[in-house]
């Protein structure tokens, strides 16, 4: 009989780690720091220090938010029919602990490198942005089962934004990274509807699980309509593709309150930011070439 020791994989692959890191996702993170770039004025940007968030908000970044995730919920997962694709890993229990040793390999060292070389300021707000995902998923804080803190803790997503502006001198442009954090709380609670009976199952409360169906789609409304009127003065055309894009989802999840139909408007929810961030960049970039734009 082969021993234990024998079946346990020292390293997992790349793809893997790929599959992991769910690079459809991805938007929310290399697209907001190069949007955060347009809003300090710049269609693109050489400096090193940019260019080194960018590469490490890739594969690194999103294997800390989502293999961190999948290693505590295996359980869950083991019973959501939407895991095991390009909607997150289904782990194996011999992977957890290969998965780890690479999340931390691919995290620590670049983000030693990145403390070093970057301005104070930003090396804080992503250091904040990672810890917040870390609690999200790891005891004892575990954010995740805390309801309302699990979704307030989503703002992270919103904090590579303001990176640009720390790291080139510029002012953090506060609207747009409020109403990105609005945007963050309120998916996360759309999202997690999807998930209540695995969570139910398990007995993890989230704030899906403590609002309900009908209760989470009110709440996640109220966030898009905050980071709508957020957008306004900056932009009233980016305002209403998120009004139209996010309200929709949520009033169409209103109309057919159950896990299912979120389940179904899943997909509509992973291509907002595709969806939003183009009417945003669009403008932005036109404005740049026109040199019309210099900051909110």
């Amino acid at each position: 009989m082969r021993s234990r020791t024998q079946t346990l994989p020292a390293t997992l692959p790349l793809r893997r780690l790929l599959t992991v890191s769910r690079p459809a996702l991805w938007i929310n993170t290399i697209g907001t720091l190069v949007t955060g770039v347009w809003l300090t004025g710049r269609l693109y940007t050489l400096e090193i220090d940019v260019l080194l968030l960018l590469a490490y908000l890739t594969l690194p970044f999103n294997l800390l938010i989502y293999g961190l995730n999948d290693l505590w919920d295996r359980e869950e997962d083991a019973r959501s029919s939407r895991k095991g694709g390009w909607q997150g890993a289904r782990l194996a229990d011999r992977e957890a602990a290969p998965l780890l040793r690479a999340t931390l390999a691919w995290n620590l060292p670049p983000l030693l490198v990145l403390a070093i070389v970057l301005p104070p300021r930003a090396t804080l707000v992503l250091a904040v942005a990672a810890a917040l995902f870390a609690a999200y998923s790891l005891p004892p804080l575990r954010l995740k089962a805390r309801p309302v803190l699990d979704g307030l803790s989503n703002v992270a997503y919103a904090l590579p934004l303001a990176l640009p502006a720390l790291v080139l001198g510029t002012s953090v442009p506060w609207l747009p990274l409020l109403a990105l954090m609005a945007y963050s709380v309120g998916k996360h609670a759309f999202d997690a509807v999807q998930d209540i009976p695995a969570d139910r199952h398990v007995g993890t409360t989230t704030i899906a699980t403590a609002l309900g169906v009908r209760g989470s789609a009110w709440y996640a409304l109220g966030w898009f309509t905050v980071a709508a009127a957020l957008l306004v003065p900056i932009s009233g055309l980016t305002a209403l593709a998120l009004a139209l894009a996010c309200g929709g989802m949520a009033i169409a999840l209103l109309s057919r309150p159950t896990p299912e139909q979120a389940a179904r408007l899943y997909p509509l929810s992973i291509v907002t930011p595709w969806i939003v961030g183009t009417v945003a960049g669009v403008q932005l970039v036109y404005l740049l070439a026109r040199g019309l734009w210099h900051g909110p």
